[in-house]
């Protein structure tokens, strides 16, 4: 073997036993560059889910992030409940006397019961709602749930405000001073068979009112100036308008128009108690029965009078069959304006019942903004209303008409036309107003051609009718209030997926727990089998 070869062979082993002897030192370099690795890529990811939790909590305090995917919306607030505490600009509690899981306890309490799933567990859902949509605009609502027997002082606070008791399951809504209390019974009635849709279809249904008590209530307590209201329910110890025909159209107009919407209404017997302008701002004549004494006349004129300072108003709804009242008529006569013996009658615009017609709005301005004018208002026995021409100064204007093809029909003779065809006046308001250093003030007298337009089965159907909103918007434009919402009743179906209280409960830990777990571990093993490589 040359030189030159052996030479060779030397570098060759040389190389070979620095690469021999580097081998493990670079081992032990590729194992610390992965555990290296390993430990960056845990503490990346920890991170992440970190800042990502933080940021949903962010969110979620601004914007819904759970997603109702049942056909009839139950577990979301209606537009105008939204805009309603998007507008609120002061800090709302809300206050729940009981923990959260009452509600489930109830769901399966009535299921027990009655045999059908009760979901009661939408109420606690939409107190989330409230509170997330509040947080969009400068006020704030803020929802708690308390367990009386454990923290009473937290209930007391409210007794300085509220005078009523306050049961284990009502729900407190406060702001300041101002209190509202939805009772148990209440709460719980909230959710309630929808018998109509039973007698109809024969379908077991549920009915939902609690969103329209729940957003009432919140207006209620946000209003700086609620309409204090006398509503003449007796005279002389007697009811005051026939309960059997009128009795379901009262308690709709006075409990779901006005006491829902910032009106604090207040049951007077119109002869023996006072109606003082001091105590009371507005004053509602419903249906009555018999004529009034000349003492009741001068007490309804001396409120819209006020000592000379007005800023009171009256409404006035005539009984559809009383034809001879001559003391009010006298009263609304000074008011310039006249109940008719007749009823309108609109062949072209009958809405299919017996004397129902369709009525249409002639004073945009007097009635106000209305979310959806292209609704009809219908009116079951209207009394036509008419202008008296009198030089007193008042200002008078029909507020809704009937269309040009109506005419009327005597109150006792229901088959004998009365004059041409022509629009009618159906709702009327009459004005008298003084000024003081430049400033106007104003008393009202707003007459309503019909008890029946106030009638729950069509206040209630107010996608379907404009009732609701004209009355209440017409209401709040005489009155100078600016808030206040008719929120519509939910059907709730009985065909939507609806998991029991265990299914949810085994769903939330699959997906809160085990799914994340299980993406988790793989994760780990992945890196450990890569790091060991």
């Amino acid at each position: 073997m040359s030189k030159k070869e052996l030479d060779e062979n030397k570098i060759n082993d040389d190389q070979a036993a620095v690469e021999e002897a580097e081998t493990p030192s670079s081992g032990k370099h590729k194992k610390l560059k992965y555990g290296t690795m390993f430990y960056i890529i845990i503490a990346l990811v920890v991170a992440v889910v970190v800042v990502m939790n933080i940021m949903l909590s962010v969110v979620a305090k601004r914007s819904p992030i759970k997603i109702d995917i049942t056909p009839d919306d139950r577990y979301e607030l209606s537009a105008e409940s939204i805009d309603a505490v998007k507008s609120i600009d002061k800090d709302v509690d809300i206050t729940v006397t009981a923990k959260r899981d009452y509600f489930t306890a109830l769901a399966n309490y009535w299921q027990g019961q009655t045999g059908y799933e009760i979901p009661f567990d939408l109420i606690p859902e939409l107190l989330d709602k409230y509170s997330v949509y509040a947080g969009q605009g400068s006020g704030s609502i803020n929802v708690k749930y308390v367990d009386m027997d454990v923290d009473p002082d937290i209930i007391n606070q409210y007794k300085k405000y509220y005078s009523g008791d306050i049961e284990r399951g009502s729900i407190i809504v406060s702001s300041g001073e101002r209190v509202r209390v939805i009772g148990s019974a209440d709460v719980m009635n909230m959710i309630t068979p929808d018998q109509y849709t039973a007698q109809t279809t024969g379908e077991y249904k549920f009915k939902f009112t609690g969103e329209s008590s729940l957003t009432a209530a919140i207006n209620n307590v946000v209003d700086a100036s609620p309409v204090k209201t006398a509503f003449a329910m007796t005279m002389n110890g007697a009811s005051m308008f026939d309960a059997q025909s009128y009795g379901d159209a009262v308690q709709t107009f006075k409990n779901e128009i006005l006491a829902k919407n910032g009106y604090d209404c207040t049951d007077i017997d119109i002869a023996s108690d006072a109606l003082s302008p001091e105590d009371y701002d507005m004053a509602v004549i419903f249906a009555p029965s018999v004529d009034f004494s000349e003492d009741v006349i001068n007490k309804l004129s001396d409120f819209l009078y006020n000592g000379g300072k007005y800023n009171r108003n009256i409404v006035y709804i005539p009984d559809w069959t009383k034809t001879n009242l001559p003391n009010i008529e006298a009263f609304l006569a000074d008011w310039n304006i006249k109940v008719e013996n007749n009823i309108i009658v609109d062949d072209e615009h009958n809405v299919g019942v017996e004397s129902t017609i369709a009525l249409q709005v002639s004073d945009a301005d007097a009635v106000g903004k209305l979310p959806n004018e292209k609704l009809p208002i219908v009116s079951p026995y209207t009394r036509e209303l008419a202008e008296v021409s009198k030089n007193n100064g008042n200002t008078v204007k029909s507020i809704i008409k009937s269309y040009d093809d109506s005419y009327t029909v005597s109150i006792t003779d229901k088959n004998s036309a009365k004059g041409e065809k022509g629009a009618r006046n159906a709702v009327m308001l009459s004005q008298k107003q003084t000024s003081e250093d430049f400033n106007v003030y104003t008393s009202s007298l707003l007459v309503m051609g019909s008890p029946y337009m106030m009638d729950s089965t069509v206040i209630k159907l107010n996608t379907t009718y404009n009732n609701a909103n004209v009355i209440l918007s017409t209401l709040n434009t005489v009155s100078g209030k600016e808030n206040g919402v008719f929120i519509l009743d939910k059907s709730l179906q009985s065909s939507v997926i609806s998991p029991t209280t265990k299914q949810a409960k085994v769903i939330q830990i699959i997906v809160v727990w085990v799914i994340p777990f299980i993406i988790a571990a793989v994760g780990v093993l992945v890196l450990l089998r890569r790091r060991n490589k």
